[in-house]
């Protein structure tokens, strides 16, 4: 495992970006000093990005497959239209109630739609058409869910997938870890796909922007 994250340049980049408001920040202390894995949160840069792409976009419908502690989808749906809705899935069932009580404090809980259980089940019983969706769920299904999601985005809407560096391990002569190897298939999956375009971004542990053509 490699140290992708050049520490000294993401405090750097935190101080110069906009902070993140009172309930994120909440968000952020509680998950640092309660969850044993944190590191998952996706944190004040990576946060405000989604927020900012979220808001260039103005969607109207957002799909997010793994809700972990919401901070995320509070993120996304700062750039809903008024009336947009942030549909958000998550399996764990502890993770779920904690994000949803921080949905209840958020300014868009009337706007936001946790559904709990496997996404791969749930997401065909939504019936919607998404303008956005961002998958950061269990690394082996992202293939799956890249899949099952594409033909249900607009024309010219954009799918965000998270972790595509995978700690860095993707980056190895020989990737020998399970969630390693699914990411770098998922990445192989799109460089062959003629459907859309795409660019990996290296904010934290990589961010894929792909735009259905």
């Amino acid at each position: 495992m490699r140290d992708i994250i050049y520490n000294t340049a993401e405090e750097y980049a935190i101080r110069y970006t906009t902070p993140t408001d009172n309930l994120l920040q909440e968000i952020e202390k509680y998950t640092y000093q309660n969850h044993p894995h944190a590191n998952m949160l996706s944190g004040p840069l990576q946060g405000k990005l989604l927020e900012m792409i979220s808001k260039m976009i103005k969607p109207e419908r957002v799909l997010e497959i793994g809700t972990f502690m919401g901070y995320s989808a509070i993120c996304l749906a700062k750039g809903l239209t008024p009336t947009g809705e942030l549909h958000t899935i998550e399996i764990r069932q502890e993770d779920a109630n904690i994000a949803r009580n921080f949905f209840s404090k958020s300014l868009y809980t009337k706007q936001i739609f946790l559904h709990e259980g496997n996404a791969l089940d749930i997401i065909p019983t939504l019936n919607e058409t998404w303008d956005l969706i961002f998958i950061d769920a269990d690394k082996v299904n992202y293939i799956n869910y890249y899949d099952l999601t594409l033909p249900l985005l607009k024309k010219e809407g954009f799918i965000i997938a998270d972790n595509v560096l995978f700690h860095g391990e993707v980056l190895e002569e020989k990737i020998t870890g399970k969630n390693a190897k699914a990411i770098h298939s998922f990445n192989e999956h799109l460089k062959k796909d003629n459907r859309i375009q795409h660019v990996l971004v290296t904010v934290r542990d990589g961010l894929m922007l792909i735009q259905k053509k």
